[in-house]
């Protein structure tokens, strides 16, 4: 990822308190080339993302981002985030690789979100979600950020 979207990232993630700590898992791209079938690629990645989730520890609820989910609002984020603390779920955010993400991986998640009605560089993506978080995290705190 370009040295942007780390910052951008570092910034908004070491402002979460330690109980909603983000941790990121980076998965390779598959191997393109300009003979290899898209859904090639694409099956490939989706067997990474199947198997890192399944390494993740407690109760998940997986969260697939895809232009075809639903939108949400700042201020529901910040309704779904107390109910996880709530309920001690750990929310499994997954961004998919450029070519987007499998049928088998959508129908794994338990919600499908659309952050925009745009298309969106999935470096991009990351930052965004991650400014959400504590955008929605502020909320909760009744903290003036989100003002």
């Amino acid at each position: 990822m370009p040295s942007w979207v780390q910052q951008g990232y570092s910034e908004y993630a070491k402002r979460m308190p330690r109980e909603m700590e983000p941790n990121l898992v980076e998965l390779p791209l598959a191997n393109r080339s300009k003979n290899t079938r898209k859904q090639t690629v694409k099956d490939a990645e989706a067997e990474q993302i199947l198997a890192a989730i399944e390494n993740l520890p407690g109760q998940k609820c997986i969260i697939a981002l895809d232009v075809l989910g639903k939108g949400l609002s700042t201020e529901k984020l910040s309704q779904k985030m107390a109910s996880w603390q709530m309920e001690g779920v750990n929310p499994c955010l997954i961004i998919g690789g450029p070519d987007g993400l499998t049928q088998k991986v959508l129908q794994r998640a338990h919600e499908k979100w659309s952050l925009s009605g745009l298309t969106l560089p999935h470096p991009f993506v990351r930052v965004l979600l991650m400014e959400q978080l504590y955008r929605a995290w502020t909320i909760l705190q009744n903290h003036p950020y989100h003002k």
